[in-house]
């Protein structure tokens, strides 16, 4: 993937998220600018989502730890236990907020 696919992608990917976060009912603010997408819970804890463009991945910071992805197989999986992104990231937010959030990928 070129650099140029690899934002366009991400974008699509940030924007997407912030549209399931917005319209998830959850208490979050959620600020998007430039490379990070950053989601402030109720209790002031953060979740960080990245896009690192040198490796065309994008990572995960969360209270629960950090967590990189590449795309492969058509998803963005956990380059160390192939774990799926938004799984993951559905996983800190409830770890963070106490509550469900089923984020899922786009169609």
């Amino acid at each position: 993937m070129t650099e140029s696919e690899f934002l366009t992608h991400t974008d699509q990917v940030f924007r997407h998220l912030q549209d399931q976060l917005d319209a998830s009912g959850l208490d979050l603010e959620v600020l998007w600018s430039g490379n990070v997408l950053e989601i402030e819970c109720p209790d002031g804890s953060k979740i960080v989502v990245n896009r690192h463009v040198p490796n065309q991945e994008l990572w995960i910071a969360a209270r629960s730890g950090g967590y990189h992805f590449a795309w492969r197989q058509n998803e963005w999986l956990n380059t160390r236990d192939g774990g799926e992104f938004y799984a993951t990231l559905s996983e800190c937010l409830c770890n963070q907020t106490g509550e469900e959030c089923g984020l899922h990928k786009s169609v």
